[in-house]
């Protein structure tokens, strides 16, 4: 064993350091015999979450992410330009714009202040 004395932050300790040998130490690893293979259990098919369903002519704006709707800066009826936003959605404790895909009409609203929503659940519709 060998002391030394280290300085941190204005410190001062008293440390004991052991020497340990050149060589190193090599294990070998464990074998384990795999277990044997049962019947194949079939899996459920993954369904792809797709939007809701949208009158023809207008075109929805979806949460990217599951998250709650904080504030709705819209309402049924308003016009909106392309890319104003129209609500915000909070997720992973960060606060998202979601903004208006193209310039028009705002037809509904399908969320409430409040909301948690699912990633590709329509948030707003717009003809």
């Amino acid at each position: 064993m060998k002391k030394y004395n280290i300085k941190v932050n204005g410190n001062l300790y008293e440390v004991e350091v052991e020497e340990v040998s050149e060589t190193p130490v090599v294990r070998a690893p464990q074998v384990t015999q795999a277990p044997a293979p049962g019947p194949e259990v079939p899996r459920p098919a993954v369904e792809s979450r797709r939007p809701e369903s949208v009158p023809e002519g207008e075109i929805a704006a979806t949460a990217p992410m599951p998250g709650t709707i904080l504030e709705i800066r819209v309402a049924e009826g308003d016009s909106v330009t392309d890319g104003q936003v129209l609500l915000i959605l909070e997720a992973m404790k960060m606060e998202n714009e979601i903004q208006a895909p193209r310039a028009g009409v705002i037809s509904s609203i399908a969320v409430n202040k409040g909301a948690s929503v699912n990633a590709g659940q329509v948030l707003v519709t717009i003809k």
